[in-house]
């Protein structure tokens, strides 16, 4: 967005959403409590207490030390310090001091010290702590017999303050992480959508404009002699440009599903325009949609390879299989990449490697290698009711063609 350029409706709501969302409690939130030392102060201030001095710095010690706990309590990093279990043991040595000294409204500090305690103690170490603090709260009240409340619930209150800031304190952090995660799996969610656009336009492009040059080049042989017969191959070339408009229309818009039959039929126009004899043999029981556009992308893939890196002059596709497991056959007569120049590094069709790893992980696989004789074979076997498209390595859905981008090597026909 410009810099001067107002935000849209939607951004407005959402940016006044995320402002009414409550935030992460703060250690401000606890500095309040300290008001219950009031009674101690007032205590002070009044006289009644038998050594004002020492009182008066063990209560500036404890806000202090109270203070500084808090605060450290909330920031991770400072909270599982050494330095913090040190304060927390200093302000536990100034509570039961002042506690067990002056008794009354000075016990009150034990649930002041049970709030800190709840800030920096986790797991098994938290219950531990309030309980022992809870009994000797209890115990304190008991041997100096001058609280304000029965002793009971000097330790409940103790015991319950603690755990209810830790309470607090843990489900705020892991709503906070909770908030990190969803952001991060929006933002892997943008990342897997524009890898899956990127390799649906880069091989729809790639594939598509092999075939248009293949058959601009047998429109400018034909023209000289049969007119006719380069207007066919204008005509295909249209079309074949038309289609390509449609499927990229449907890659963006991620519905673009792909046909074995549509497949084998764009590759015998590819391949008869090139002057390669295209041969296909086709058996065995109907297949699942995810089925077939896998196999369909090898099509594609193999087609692009022989077309711009063999000499071979026959290519036959076969399919067949039983009826639970298909195979599809790929098999060029050529020996080796035409003369020229060698592809370019990083760039590459679908790539035969991507192919093997989308065909892992739908219960398939996928063989490529130079033929018994001559040429290259690919083979790609497939359960019948294979499911592409599982999250995970490959990413996005079984119609996305894999391995794009993936190098020099993602196709081992590339530079044969």
């Amino acid at each position: 967005m410009p810099r001067n350029a107002r935000p849209s409706f939607r951004e407005r709501r959402r940016l006044r959403r995320e402002g009414r969302r409550p935030g992460p409690p703060s250690p401000y939130a606890l500095l309040p409590w300290l008001l219950m030392g009031l009674g101690a102060f007032s205590n002070l201030f009044q006289g009644e207490t038998s050594t004002p001095w020492i009182a008066g710095a063990g209560l500036l010690a404890f806000n202090s030390l109270y203070i500084s706990v808090v605060f450290r309590g909330f920031a991770k990093e400072k909270r599982e310090s050494t330095v913090t279990y040190v304060l927390l043991g200093a302000l536990a040595a100034v509570t039961f001091a002042l506690a067990i000294a002056y008794g009354g409204s000075w016990l009150l500090f034990f649930p002041l010290l049970s709030l800190a305690a709840g800030t920096v103690l986790r797991h098994r170490w938290l219950v531990a702590g309030l309980l022992g603090l809870a009994v000797a709260a209890c115990v304190v009240a008991v041997w100096r017999d001058d609280s304000a409340s029965p002793p009971w619930t000097l330790g409940y209150g103790t015991f319950i303050s603690g755990a209810v800031t830790s309470a607090i304190l843990r489900l705020a952090e892991t709503v906070t992480e909770l908030r990190a995660t969803r952001q991060e799996l929006a933002r892997a969610a943008v990342e897997r959508e524009r890898l899956r656009f990127s390799r649906d336009l880069h091989d729809l492009l790639g594939h598509t404009l092999s075939v248009i040059v293949v058959k601009s080049e047998a429109a400018r042989r034909l023209a000289p002699r049969d007119m006719d017969a380069a207007l066919t191959q204008v005509a295909d070339i249209e079309s074949v440009g038309r289609q390509a408009l449609t499927e990229i229309r449907e890659a963006v818009t991620g519905y673009r599903e792909g046909s074995l039959a549509t497949e084998l039929d764009r590759a015998r126009s590819a391949l008869t325009a090139a002057g390669i004899e295209p041969v296909v043999r086709r058996s065995g029981p109907p297949l699942a949609p995810q089925a077939e556009a896998l196999l369909g992308w090898v099509v594609r893939e193999a087609v692009t390879n022989v077309v711009r890196h063999s000499t071979a002059t026959r290519c036959v596709f076969e399919v067949g299989g039983t009826g639970e497991q298909v195979r599809l056959t790929v098999t060029d007569d050529g020996r080796g990449r035409r003369e020229g120049p060698a592809p370019t590094p990083g760039i590459g069709g679908t790539g035969l490697k991507g192919l093997t790893e989308r065909l892992a992980a739908a219960g398939g696989s996928l063989v490529a290698g130079p033929g018994t004789d001559s040429g290259f074979v690919v083979t790609a076997e497939l359960p019948v009711d294979a499911g592409g498209g599982e999250e995970g390595d490959g990413g996005g859905d079984a119609t996305a063609p894999p391995g794009a981008g993936e190098g020099p090597d993602c196709s081992p026909t590339l530079g044969r």
